[in-house]
């Protein structure tokens, strides 16, 4: 029933709606399988879902807690759009009215206050004489947040200050404010997008969240669109199942992984110490997840490489052009005075391909008020800051290289980044070699499983471990004209002595 309600309401509300509401409704399979993961809990179960939509969620919480014996079930739900509220208390009505046929009794309290502003409080009264009263903590919190970046200013974001930083996504502050709420030994299940596993916008987060609950279970979706097919998300989702343990140590965490929703039964299952895939040493505290065991010895073989790009004298930068600022420099047709301008769609696995003759400006004046945007014209590595939806690897990185432009400058659009070498340049070896590496399924596999951003950071490529330079300088020789990344790959073998 709140399936079929959410599936209604979502084909009648325009994009914009979905989109400013973040509601991207959860599948009866994926819901099923969050509640699962929620422990037995004695006496009064209060089950808290944030973020209800046509209530699934709440719906698969109650039956899952009621077949394993509960009896008396308190559901708190929130909704912020107050159509889809009237909805769901039909929705939550008839959850009722079905336990009661269990056996068991369940009262739900609907709010369509925002969830955020009305329990940011709870962050600020962790540890202290102001944390949440009993009736505001929970045993079950169970949610599918909205996904969607938020303004520094915006009340929502002020609210919660302790776990921002820069932009935040709204996500982060549902996932934080949940566990703020959770009693000892309650159970959180989120399913979000993997971005709050890594990256500087979270690290605030990764310290106050993980300070307050151990991670139980990851179940990590390898589709980026399958887990919400329906409403087209450009996202690589993960289930989260951790348990409130302030101050916890150490642990066993179990990881489960399928391509998507259709094979979610036959998930294929490894438990893991903590330290293994949480990084607990580390300010950052990065949180991996690697797909298969496969994917751990391909991390393993990349974490020995001691190299980094500073050790090895270069930088990584993001292109000077921001294109609205600089359109009175920007030129569809070229000539005298020109020179190239590169986007993102020039950027291909191992290749430059330009000019392309699409309606993008494709040249950018070279005059005094446009030098501080552009670069000499030099060896660098360009890589894509985003993964185009077709696109099956995150990375990809092409060399460029000098001789085959004869102008002085280029101007570098700042959807990309470019790897150099500071007051020189690259060798033709160097930027052949390191894209290749970049272009490698070793690498992609690495960095997929470190950081969940659909966006490639300068600041991830900087602390990703690179071979020594020799290897690089060694694979570059091999590797120039390869386009193909099957034979990148084999080329990558050979050099590292792996099959």
């Amino acid at each position: 029933m709140s399936d079929a309600v959410g599936s209604a309401y979502a084909a009648i509300v325009d994009a914009d709606h979905r989109r400013d509401h973040g509601l991207y409704l959860s599948p009866p399979e994926v819901a099923r399988f969050m509640a699962s993961l929620v422990g037995f809990h004695k006496g009064i179960v209060r089950v808290l879902d944030p973020c209800a939509g046509a209530g699934i969620l709440s719906a698969a919480a109650v039956e899952a807690l009621v077949r394993r014996g509960a009896t008396r079930i308190h559901v708190v739900a929130y909704e912020v759009d107050k159509t889809l509220a009237k909805e769901l208390r039909k929705v939550l009505r008839g959850v009722e009215q079905w336990a009661a046929k269990q056996g068991a009794e369940v009262t739900c309290d609907l709010r369509t206050a925002d969830f955020v502003m009305a329990n940011a409080d709870a962050l600020e009264g962790l540890g202290s004489l102001f944390a949440p009263d009993a009736d505001r903590t929970y045993d079950v919190v169970i949610a599918n947040p909205p996904y969607f970046k938020l303004n520094k200013a915006d009340p929502r974001a002020q609210a919660a200050l302790s776990v921002v930083h820069g932009q935040p996504n709204i996500y982060g502050l549902f996932m934080a404010i949940g566990a703020a709420l959770l009693r000892k030994g309650g159970d959180l299940v989120f399913i979000t997008p993997r971005s709050f596993a890594s990256g500087d916008y979270f690290r605030a987060f990764r310290r106050r969240f993980f300070g307050l609950v151990r991670p139980q279970e990851m179940h990590v979706f390898g589709s980026r669109r399958d887990a919400f097919a329906r409403d087209a998300v450009l996202q690589e989702n993960v289930i989260l199942h951790a348990v409130r343990d302030d101050g916890w140590k150490d642990g066993d965490v179990t990881i489960s992984t399928s391509a998507g929703i259709g094979d979610l039964a036959e998930r294929e299952t490894r438990t893991k110490r903590i330290g293994e895939v949480l990084d607990l040493a580390s300010n950052d505290l990065v949180l991996r997840m690697p797909a298969t065991e496969g994917d751990e010895d391909l991390m393993r073989a990349v974490d020995a490489w001691q190299g980094r790009l500073a050790t090895h004298g270069w930088k990584i930068s993001t292109g000077p052009v921001v294109a609205f600022r600089a359109k009175e420099f920007q030129s569809a047709t070229g000539g005298s005075g020109t020179v190239p301008l590169l986007w993102l769609n020039h950027v291909h696995p191992m290749e430059i391909r330009w000019p392309l003759v699409k309606r993008k400006n494709e040249h950018i004046l070279d005059r005094i008020g446009s030098r501080n945007i552009l670069v000499p014209n030099a060896n660098y590595v360009v890589m894509r800051r985003f993964s185009a939806k077709e696109e099956k690897r995150r990375l990809v990185a092409a060399p460029y290289l000098a001789a085959t432009m004869n102008v002085p400058m280029v101007g570098l659009e700042n959807h990309l980044n470019y790897i150099y070498r500071p007051g020189g340049s690259l060798t033709e070896e160097e930027a052949v070699g390191l894209a290749a590496f970049l272009n490698s399924t070793l690498l992609d596999t690495w960095f997929r499983a470190t950081n969940g951003n659909t966006q490639v950071g300068a600041s991830e490529i900087r602390a990703m471990p690179m071979p020594p330079v020799p290897t690089i300088v060694a694979l570059g020789r091999q590797a120039r004209g390869v386009t193909n990344l099957a034979r990148i790959d084999a080329l990558v073998g050979e050099v590292l002595g792996r099959p």
